[in-house]
């Protein structure tokens, strides 16, 4: 960043001196205003609930123009990182800050390879759990354990620690989710096959068992990759942020993805496909398109308590760039499996076309967001609805690994802690029992 033409002046209606503050630009996105010194020069904090107004950090990693509908991974638009990259090629820019080479990508899909093995003791703390759990319930646990399997990374302030935890993290969150998946389905565990890509063999540790061989189908592999780059990094949202005040106390790598794992579990974040697609199936179940106009009655209706899932976003107030390649996807997957003509994704078009023509919705800006498609093609592909959210948890890892990186890194950073406005009751003196 870099000191502004310009300074804001901070005035006061009570007759208090003014304060003069810097304000600094980006290379793109909004300038902004340093209040660090503001608490020592007024006695004052800001108010930002939600932290809609607050840059919590210099980053080099995303880029997202809410206005214009675009998102930049390092500076590349994500409708070319997902037509011309693969996940892998992805991973290596948001951790190193370059799209890799030939050699650079082979060298480091190599080491990603050789670490997709977990330790065999994983699968006795596997079985703590009931078959029954929340996979996200499971993943948290899994994730977080990972410290007490891989101690010997667990540095955030060695940098080789952290680069062999990063590698370590990326290679194994695929099959830990496999893992999950497969005890909650009663199946024997899957073990990693190295001849196969990042995402082939995902699939196969998902959908093999020992009776047969597995192919994984090109076309739904390159659908389920697509998914892990339109999620691999969102900028400063709530995970991300949790990941990044997580580790700024010094916790190890694991304890902190962990903690995006559990933030990323919230309805109103990772699991916003999740609740997408059951709201689909909740209008299908009461009459498919025939019942849509009713649905959207309730939607508008405050009263009802009706939300319309997967569409919206609390940054994009254009078309989410995201859902247009989810859309492309979405087709090609459906085509390839003959589902063309799937009751569910015939009522996600009806539901989004009346969405796109409503006035309500319109002027509101309620455009259908990435997730409104991934969970259609995630249910094609066979990805029951549960693990939707840990899905997403795979393909943000990376992301929360090189925001934790570049953090730690930072010569400015130190631990997270915001202030507050106290609304509770001011000091008062304890009586005694009988007197209260």
């Amino acid at each position: 960043m870099k000191l502004a033409d310009n300074k804001a002046t901070l005035s006061f209606a009570n007759g208090s001196p003014s304060v003069e503050l810097p304000v600094y630009s980006g290379t793109i996105g909004p300038d902004v205003i340093d209040i660090r010194k503001l608490y020592a020069q007024t006695g004052m904090f800001t108010y930002d609930p939600g932290f809609l107004s607050t840059a919590s950090c210099q980053s080099t990693i995303t880029y997202i123009d809410g206005d214009k509908g675009e998102l930049l991974y390092r500076g590349y638009p994500i409708e070319q990182l997902a037509t011309q990259c693969d996940f892998l090629e992805t991973c290596h820019l948001l951790l190193y800050g370059e799209l890799p080479d030939e050699k650079a990508k082979d060298e480091f899909t190599r080491r990603v390879t050789l670490h997709t093995m977990v330790n065999e003791q994983m699968q006795f703390f596997l079985r703590g759990f009931r078959r029954d759990a929340h996979p996200m319930a499971v993943m948290t646990g899994l994730v977080g354990a990972l410290s007490a399997f891989y101690h010997d990374s667990t540095d955030i302030n060695n940098p080789e620690h952290r680069e062999i935890s990063a590698i370590r993290l990326i290679a194994k969150m695929p099959t830990l989710v496999a893992m999950a998946y497969k005890y909650a389905t009663g199946q024997p565990y899957i073990y990693p096959k190295n001849s196969l890509s990042y995402t082939a063999n995902f699939m196969r540790m998902m959908f093999a068992t020992p009776c047969e061989e597995y192919e994984p189908n090109d076309v739904l592999v390159r659908a389920l990759d697509r998914i892990f780059i339109l999620h691999a990094d969102h900028e400063q949202n709530a995970s991300t942020s949790t990941v990044r005040l997580c580790g700024s106390s010094g916790t190890n790598p694991f304890a902190a993805i962990a903690a995006g794992v559990a933030c990323l579990w919230g309805p109103a974040h990772g699991g916003a496909n999740e609740a997408a697609l059951n709201m689909l199936h909740d209008i299908q179940r009461q009459g498919g398109v025939d019942k849509i106009g009713e649905f959207i009655k309730q939607v508008k209706d405050k009263n009802s308590g009706i939300k319309l899932m997967g569409f919206g976003h609390r940054v994009y107030k254009n078309y989410d760039p995201r859902a247009k390649l989810m859309q492309e996807t979405c087709r090609e997957v459906l085509a390839e499996l003959g589902l063309e003509n799937d009751p569910l994704f015939k009522l996600a078009m009806a539901l989004e076309k009346i969405a796109l023509e409503d006035e309500y919705f319109v002027s509101r800006k309620l455009y259908p967001n990435v997730d409104f498609y991934s969970g259609i093609v995630q249910r094609a592909i066979g990805i029951p609805v549960s693990l939707f959210t840990a899905i997403f948890a795979l393909a943000r890892t990376v992301g929360w690994i090189a925001q934790l990186n570049e953090m730690i890194a930072d010569p400015e950073y130190k631990i997270g802690r915001p202030r507050q406005l106290y609304s509770g009751s001011v000091k008062r003196d304890v009586r005694p029992i009988g007197q209260r």
